[in-house]
């Protein structure tokens, strides 16, 4: 018989069918994915990486099991190092923290008994504090597409090691978005399931009343397949909570932000352009859209880092990092730290949680039979980036995810196409903790819908339809977005109108005209000739030459204009102009 192919994306459903058809066995397999650790070395994925030695019991125990009554027979996955593996250390990314459990897990335990073997453990942001993947003394986690770029953490390794086929899937923590974020810049699924809905039992806690155990797997099915499994009430466990699985069922609406979205970072505008896309994709799903003001997941989100919350990961990990000095890694310990300021006393705690409450019953209401859908990022950013400011790009990560568990949401990001070449990009259906299904089924309506390519036209701007300026929002009303800053040939009179607002005008000259900087927006052709309209005269839209020599729709002014009006073609640009806005 022919040595089968082992593919670089390892799926459940794949591996399943050739155990079934005995074309290959789960030694061959573990044998792959411990050379595949080997050739990724450098790429800082394991704490304790895949080795036979620890992975042969779980081999001969299943000579003993039938494979048809257990629903991961033979499945590899990896596990964060927060999470306890018997007879493996536990160091939650710290040398001086490790400890060898003696028993599972308790989520572990349920996959083991359900047949998968656990490979080995991944590497992590210390402590699972942060979402950059760099914190980290074992190494910084690398990227699986694009080695440059950060992982995304926490859960770091556990991602990459499912990217590179290491694994079919693999268990994160999430606290603040550890379980999505790396999903999202590893062109994975991540699913976070309710608060409680799995067992926290055996996990190193962050903020244990905000933890839970997460999966990340290639496709949405095989996230749900481990969550079956994993799911369930723990007696031993004081955070479990009696969530049942979930009953699939669309949404009667999908919440999107009304306002326009912030986004970060060397790509800033790539994922923008990506979040527009995606938005057009889920008005596809045919399912009512409510666009809402996004302000209370924001100021929910503001509660964990600048609040008396961060002081629950000092009251976990106090003990050893006073004990310990120089044992953490020290941005790691300058975060843990500023959980012990004098500020955060027991009033600022109550007065914290009496807001968050205030908070959670918003969000349940706009949310019944209802998902929220944002990016699961604003951007991305370098590993070099990240070590220059580590505060901030880390903060920045987390705009989109640590409002979740904090209002006692469920969260699954899924990918929705890429903003670069090796750049995916990912959104986040989230739900109310008792309406698990709803996410479920919205994610997996968005995946299976293939988007439809709208036609369009760019469109330059010279005044106050610019970005910041009153008349962007009339861009946006009529679903334009932002392309790039351009300059137009030199070949144009610029000109302030005598009108109220002031506004711009751009007259083509045959010489002695001047370069003005502009802008160029994408607008869709079926709503252009409506925007074109509303133009009021002498403005109108005529092709602009740009410093290339190409031209593009853009506003123009008439010549006759020109003899009211004040030359400002100086200025080089409407933003230079004096009192413009």
């Amino acid at each position: 018989m022919s040595k089968v192919e082992i593919p670089n994306k390892l799926t459940l459903n794949w591996l399943r069918k050739r155990y079934e058809n005995k074309d290959l066995k789960p030694e061959e397999v573990m044998k792959e994915i411990i050379q595949r650790a080997k050739e990724d070395e450098d790429m800082n994925i394991w704490i304790t990486p895949p080795r036979m030695e620890h992975i042969k019991p779980y081999l001969d125990n299943l000579t003993e099991s039938n494979f048809k009554s257990l629903p991961l027979w033979g499945i590899p996955f990896a596990v964060k190092d927060n999470i306890n593996v018997a007879n493996v250390p536990t160091t939650a990314g710290c040398a001086e923290f490790s400890y060898t459990p003696k028993e599972h897990a308790s989520v572990v335990e349920r996959l083991v008994e359900a047949g998968a073997i656990p490979v080995g453990k991944t590497n992590l942001d210390q402590f699972a504090t942060g979402l950059v993947g760099t914190r980290s003394p074992y190494g910084e986690t690398h990227n699986s597409l694009r080695k440059e770029l950060i992982s995304g953490g926490s859960s770091s390794g556990s991602a990459v090691s499912v990217a590179r086929g290491q694994a079919v899937f693999s268990l994160g923590t999430d606290t603040a978005g550890s379980g999505r974020v790396p999903a999202a810049l590893n062109n994975l699924v991540g699913l976070k399931p309710s608060l409680g809905a799995w067992p926290t039992k055996g996990v190193v806690p962050a903020c244990a009343s905000l933890d839970c155990v997460t999966v990340f797997s290639h496709h949405l099915e095989d996230a749900y397949k481990v969550d079956t499994v994993a799911r369930g009430f723990d007696t031993e466990d004081p955070w479990s909570r009696n969530l049942s699985i979930p009953q699939r069922k669309l949404p009667k609406k999908i919440c999107l932000p009304k306002d326009p979205l912030p986004f970060y970072g060397p790509f800033a505008e790539n994922y923008k352009k990506a979040w527009k896309e995606a938005v057009e994709k889920i008005k596809q799903l045919h399912i009512p859209i409510e666009y809402i003001d996004y302000a209370i997941f924001s100021e929910a989100a503001a509660v964990l880092y600048d609040g008396p919350f961060v002081a629950e990961r000092w009251a976990d990990l106090r003990e050893f990092i006073t004990d310990h000095p120089g044992a953490a890694f020290p941005v790691t310990e300058k975060v843990l730290r500023s959980g012990a300021q004098s500020k955060y006393d027991a009033a600022s705690l109550f007065n914290a949680m009496h807001k968050l409450q205030a908070l959670k019953r918003k969000a349940f209401n706009l949310l019944k039979d209802a998902v929220l859908v944002i990016p699961t990022a604003g951007g991305t950013w370098t590993r070099d980036q990240v070590r220059a400011d580590p505060i901030k790009t880390n903060s920045d990560m987390g705009l989109y995810t640590n409002h979740c568990n904090l209002l006692d949401l469920c969260a699954v990001a899924v990918q929705a196409g890429e903003a670069g070449e090796d750049l995916p990009f990912g959104i986040t259906f989230f739900a109310s903790a008792n309406d698990e299904g709803l996410i479920e089924s919205a994610a997996e309506a968005f995946i299976h819908t293939k988007p439809v390519k709208k036609e369009t036209t760019l469109v330059a701007v010279c005044g106050l339809h610019m970005r910041g300026f009153p008349l962007e929002e009339q861009m946006l009303e009529f679903g334009a977005a932002f392309i790039r800053e351009d300059v137009t040939a030199e070949k144009y009179e610029f000109i302030k109108l005598p009108t109220e607002p002031s506004k711009p005008g751009l007259i083509k000259r045959k010489s002695g005209g001047k370069a003005i900087e502009i802008e160029i927006w994408e607008m869709p052709l079926s709503s252009f000739g409506a925007f074109a309209a509303r133009i009021p005269a002498p403005l109108g839209i005529g092709k602009v030459e740009l410093q290339d020599e190409s031209e593009v729709p853009g506003f123009i002014c008439e010549g006759y204009a020109a003899e009211d009006a004040e030359d400002i073609s100086g200025a080089g640009s409407w933003r230079k102009v004096p009192l413009s806005i």
